[in-house]
């Protein structure tokens, strides 16, 4: 945990100068919405004033265009209604495959779980208790904000590790991760939520 909290705080330390929007905060360009049957994503994004607004539904999830290995991602998000369930997904390589999901990992952004770390669709990892586990639980407790407010996730993707912290405290880490690159995105579980000042600084 003391590694964690040095390697997180060091993170925050990096200049934003550094880092480079990965999303422009004007339009939908370089992302794509999954789902089945396919969806335009003009129908399940809106854009304004630097905000992205997601609706939930149906369940899929959004996804870079491109594709990232080590790096810092910053994301802010907020449920505009009552909490609900998603997550910020890393190293999407394939899919969906397992109901409307892809191979990757999922860092839990769900009401009161938010850091808690789930390989999906046969993505693999040390930390699993057991070879039935289908996440690696958070070690810290709560840090979430109300309904309303905004919350920030840090996410570091270095080799084959993943660590992450949910408004500054640092929550989980987990290592031997198979994927180790792929794309990045958002998962849709029904619940609308918002998102803003999506920056990734790679790592040298």
């Amino acid at each position: 945990m003391r590694r964690l909290v040095l390697l997180l705080a060091g993170m925050a330390a990096s200049t934003v100068a550094c880092a480079a929007d990965l999303w422009s905060g004007r339009d939908l360009t370089g992302w794509e919405f999954v789902t089945t049957p396919t969806v335009d994503i003009t129908s399940v994004c809106h854009v304004n004033d630097g905000v992205m607004a997601a609706a939930g539904r149906p369940i899929g999830y959004l996804a870079t265009t491109a594709v990232f290995a080590n790096y810092r991602l910053h994301v802010e998000w907020r449920w505009p209604g009552k909490p609900g369930n998603g997550g910020v997904l890393v190293h999407i390589s394939s899919g969906p495959k397992d109901r409307q999901w892809p191979l990757c990992f999922q860092i839990q952004l769900k009401a009161h779980r938010a850091g808690d770390i789930l390989p999906m669709a046969g993505a693999r990892c040390a930390e699993l208790p057991s070879p039935t586990a289908t996440q690696v639980d958070k070690k810290g407790v709560d840090s979430e904000k109300p309904a309303g407010e905004w919350n920030s996730c840090d996410i570091v993707c270095r080799d084959e590790t993943i660590e992450c912290a949910v408004n500054g405290m640092p929550q989980n880490r987990v290592t031997a991760c198979t994927p180790a690159t792929g794309r990045i995105g958002f998962q849709f579980e029904g619940a609308p939520f918002e998102l803003r000042h999506l920056r990734l600084t790679p790592i040298p």
